[in-house]
């Protein structure tokens, strides 16, 4: 692991080693790194643009080099950085590895893999290419058509040796990995087969590291692959065991949100739109390992803090706030009471759910914002007063206690301004994250669609052709209806706190002082048993004696 610049002292990180997989999923990766190139100040050759001037979406910044009293960096550096620029380099090694300390250039920690070289050609030559190292390319050369089985069985098995290398290597240069994390498609064939080939690897070779999913689901006014269900149904059947964390993304929801709220992107149309919007919020799941805070977590504790059972651990998302063509509203500053109701409102959700179909289990919102903007008695009396509004109430699991958690990042988010056409910084803004039970209705949404073709045996012999069979349909088909169960009984679980619940008052104090008397005379050689009911005499025990004592 190289130290994030020769000028500055070596902090310690918890990489996250990056995979995108497919057409969408190096779509989606594309936008990500620029984002998150944009938030370190790093051009798109990956070199550190230090005293960068930030505009702000409510007021202009000088330079950071002569305003260094407003920032607080942990571990301040001895060189001529301002302490703005020291934070933004601290933690820098999470996403990016340095390639040269002279220039200070930085190199993403990512794995580009496609079974078709089209979509990683044209990243290659495009102004963002060179920030990959060119070993990190994986391509095929016949495709997976669409069809999970090649993706999984067939065309995946001739590369996976290669990307495990690849990500062998990667692992090899971090100090101390975190986390694997995964963006792809679950329509098509690379992103659902390859991509869970991947994850399953990876589970096996690193299983005492996290592997995360920000996997898109298929909407159904947007379909454009009949496959798509036969594909999902497959992959979700996958994720449930090779995944430790699964965000949610509908296409469906990005385009209703955009549309609905006019965001501005800076792509005019198409895809590019909808990436930008998921990488905002793949930024702001990570920002409190990148970033100082007054509250920090990570990817472990929010797994610990998000999953109360090993597969109910899909996640609903969004962002907020999420930059308007309207001038006007870009320029008004939040409180944060309204950006904690704009970013938990069903309207910003990514996927498309009624939450009235069921409950939080848990929930977490990063908030990122200076800590003049953002206090923890403002967060901390907003988070007190949710259960209680009457927008949610009854909405949260009653039987699992505090379960709404945050963190406080002390640097803003970014975002594009088309009335500037610039990237500029939002002073308050919010990632939420939640598991909850409303989510089954995204599983019977495609599940619906699978047992419509499965039922007439419609498209099957392109998988059987793959070496699939009905088996493999009825397998993952029983897993994800099991899923769809779990997650209809945890939130319909109420606890009614009835007599037969074990409450330690209900030991006789007669059973106690039988315990207490044989257990001191036990101590005593076995001397004078003559208030407990049992033999504890040592010698006096035959062999039957003894075996039923041990029982009881």
């Amino acid at each position: 692991f190289c130290t994030p610049c020769a000028l500055k002292p070596c902090a310690m990180v918890r990489e996250i080693i990056h995979v995108q997989v497919g057409q969408c999923g190096n779509q989606i990766g594309n936008i990500f790194w620029n984002t998150t190139c944009d938030e370190h100040h790093l051009d798109s050759l990956g070199k550190f643009e230090a005293n960068k001037k930030v505009t702000t979406t409510h007021k202009k910044e000088e330079s950071k080099e002569n305003n260094d009293s407003s920032d607080t960096n942990p571990n301040p550096s001895k060189n001529a950085n301002s302490s703005y620029d020291d934070i933004l380099l601290d933690k820098i090694g999470v996403y990016y590895q340095c390639a040269s300390d002279d220039n200070r250039r930085y190199t993403p920690r990512a794995v580009l893999v496609d079974l078709e070289p089209g979509t990683l050609d044209k990243i290659q030559s495009d102004s963002i290419g060179a920030l990959f190292k060119p070993d990190n390319f994986i391509r095929g050369a016949n495709g997976c058509a669409n069809n999970w089985a090649k993706g999984r069985f067939t065309e995946g098995l001739e590369v996976i040796d290669e990307i495990l290398d690849v990500v062998r290597h990667e692992a090899e240069q971090a100090d101390c990995v975190q986390a694997f994390q995964m963006c792809h498609s679950l329509a098509g064939g690379t992103g659902s087969g390859l991509g869970t080939l991947i994850l399953n690897r990876i589970r096996e070779e690193y299983y005492d590291r996290m592997t995360c999913a920000f996997s898109v689901y298929p909407s159904p006014r947007m379909s454009d692959v009949v496959v798509e269900p036969y594909n999902t149904m497959l992959a979700v059947a996958e994720l449930i065991e090779c995944a430790d964390q699964s965000f949610t993304i509908d296409n469906e929801a990005l385009v209703r949100i955009l549309t609905d709220n006019k965001v501005s992107t800076s792509a005019a149309s198409g895809f590019g739109q909808y990436n930008e919007l998921i990488s905002y919020v793949m930024s702001g799941i990570t920002s409190s390992l990148r970033f100082p805070g007054q509250l920090n977590g990570d990817l472990r504790k929010m797994s610990v803090n998000l999953v109360p059972f090993p597969r109910l651990h899909f996640f609903v998302v969004s962002q907020s706030p999420l930059l308007t063509v309207d001038r006007s509203s870009n320029y008004t500053k939040l409180t944060t009471a309204e950006l904690t109701n704009s970013v938990m409102d069903r309207k910003s959700y990514y996927v498309n759910i009624d939450p009235e179909n069921g409950k939080f289990l848990t929930a977490s919102v990063i908030y990122r914002g200076r800590p003049e903007d953002i206090t923890t008695f403002d967060v901390d009396k907003q988070i007190a007063n949710l259960p209680f509004q009457s927008e949610y109430l009854g909405q949260f699991a009653e039987w699992i206690p505090n379960n709404f958690k945050y963190s406080l990042i002390s640097v803003g988010a970014k975002g594009w301004d088309s009335n500037t056409n610039d990237v500029v910084t939002i002073p308050m803004s919010a990632t939420f994250v939640a598991n909850h039970t409303a989510i089954k209705d995204c599983f019977k949404l495609f599940m619906s669609k699978f047992k419509a073709l499965y039922a007439r045996k419609a498209f099957l012999h392109w998988y059987y052709e793959e070496g699939m069979d009905d088996d493999n349909f009825a397998e993952a088909s029983l897993k994800i209806n099991d899923l769809i169960t779990e997650y209809q009984e945890r939130g319909n679980l109420v606890v009614t706190g009835d007599d037969d619940d074990f409450d330690p008052d209900d030991i006789d104090d007669d059973d106690e002082d039988a315990i207490l008397a044989k257990y001191s005379n036990k101590d005593n050689g076995g001397n004078a048993a003559d208030n407990a009911d049992v033999n504890v005499g040592g010698d006096d025990l035959d062999d039957d004696d003894e075996l039923d004592f041990l029982d009881d």
